[in-house]
């Protein structure tokens, strides 16, 4: 494979990863798994992780395997596939992490439309205490009104 192919296969994983987390974040965390999500929208615990920071692993293992089996049985657009889904992993810590709720004190000033949307989607979706009638599951990709309110100032 090329240079070209491979860049292209780790964006698609980057991309698909939005989905990806999408609906694991609405099905899963706010489903079957709600008790290990629960305290990131209700803070039982008053230490710096929550048992939320699980889901870390169950993201980071597929992204592992797939650098793993792509450096190692030659298979190497794997390789590509984890190094997408380690990059949005990496994007989802910090834009999620550090620069929405603020978990390491960085990003605190950033101010341009695109991270207000982020930061307000998040919000709307954080309002909701409970796994039901939830809303804005994404992290990179919001619904468009909240780009808008930003843009217009109402963020």
């Amino acid at each position: 494979m090329n240079w070209i192919s491979n860049i292209a296969i780790t964006m698609v994983a980057f991309v698909t990863m939005e989905g990806v987390a999408w609906f694991t974040h609405k099905f899963v965390m706010h489903g079957f798994l709600w008790m290990l999500h629960r305290d990131h929208h209700k803070k039982d615990s008053y230490g710096f992780f929550e048992r939320n920071d699980f889901f870390f692993l169950v993201f980071a293992i597929p992204g592992i395997a797939c650098l793993f089996s792509g450096m190692n049985y030659e298979i190497q657009f794997l390789f590509f596939i984890g190094a997408g889904i380690t990059l949005y992993g990496a994007a989802y810590f910090f834009v999620h992490d550090i620069f929405i709720h603020q978990r390491i004190k960085w990003l605190s000033k950033t101010d341009n439309n695109y991270f207000r949307a982020i930061r307000r989607a998040h919000k709307m979706h954080h309002k909701h205490l409970d796994k039901y009638d939830g809303e804005c599951f994404g992290m990179l990709w919001v619904p468009l009104r909240y780009f808008r309110e930003a843009k217009s100032g109402n963020s």
